[in-house]
């Protein structure tokens, strides 16, 4: 019988019942205040969106460079941070081309400067600032959408939150094969499938509320949202293996870093957003 804090057999130190109580009880409370905090954003839009959209990801590329880059000095980490900051700042002023133009031009600045000093990581460097910034211009061109910005918002954040409680509830319950077990030995294909149907059914409801044009396409669209929301979780937890960390930080009590709580969402932002810009507004399914 293990202690209550013995070693498992792969080296993690296993918490007791009274651990993991606490820990689920900070994560509840950590969610009870940064949930409403973010929905009201959301509702406002506007300036109060985009200053909390800023700060998400000033946040998250320093997040991001500490976990691939833990010994360059601050002045190194903050060029990243620097870039992101301006890259929004021009897509408050001048929109979201313009943006987009300068992300690409600083991430190859930095790209050099990264091979130039012979970074052991410069790739990985420099994508941290493409990596949160197209989840952000993203999040920040559908909130701006002028017609159902709201909608469309309220529409995808249901729809990766429901991926991640459905893909929980379905893979504690059922368990079965592992998606993926050299990178997150924890996910099932079973919580795969919960996460979609979950997310079909939560994205189908916004959308009926919302008045969407066609809803059953809305279900379906949130399905695949599931997946691509899920391939952001593994990408993340990937890097997180590489690296031998458990957390990308530990900002959000409970929760670990900012990146822990968005990896599904950064990913799946830029996704939703092309779609609704091309194919979806052809079909006007909204």
């Amino acid at each position: 019988m293990q202690s209550e804090n013995s070693t498992s057999a792969t080296g993690a130190t296993a918490q007791s019942g009274l651990g993991r109580t606490g820990n689920l009880r900070t994560r509840i409370l950590s969610a009870l205040v940064l949930g409403p905090v973010v929905l009201l954003a959301v509702y406002l839009g506007g300036w109060v969106f985009e200053v909390v959209i800023l700060t998400f990801a000033v946040l998250a590329v320093a997040e991001w460079t500490r976990l691939v880059e833990p010994d360059r000095s601050r002045w190194i980490a903050s060029l990243p941070v620097a870039a992101v900051a301006a890259i929004l700042i021009a897509d408050f002023i001048m929109g979201a081309a313009v943006s987009l133009l300068l992300a690409a031009i600083l991430t190859v600045a930095l790209l050099g400067y990264a091979w130039l000093s012979h970074s052991d990581h410069r790739w990985l460097f420099s994508f941290g600032v493409p990596y949160i910034v197209f989840g952000s211009v993203s999040l920040i061109w559908v909130r701006g959408h002028p017609e159902d910005g709201l909608g469309l918002l309220i529409y995808l954040l249901f729809c990766i939150w429901a991926t991640d409680i459905g893909a929980y509830a379905a893979g504690k319950s059922i368990g079965g094969p592992k998606l993926a077990p050299r990178i997150s030995p924890k996910k099932t294909w079973a919580g795969l499938f919960g996460g979609m149907l979950s997310a079909a059914v939560f994205g189908g409801g916004v959308a009926v509320a919302f008045d969407a044009e066609l809803p059953w396409l809305a279900a379906l669209l949130a399905m695949v949202l599931a997946v691509v929301g899920q391939i952001g979780d593994l990408f993340e937890s990937g890097i997180k293996r590489r690296f031998d960390v458990k957390d990308s930080g530990r900002l959000i009590p409970g929760h670990g870093g900012l990146l822990d709580r968005v990896d599904g969402l950064i990913v799946a932002a830029p996704v939703f957003a092309l779609f609704h810009a091309t194919l979806g507004k052809a079909l006007a399914w909204w």
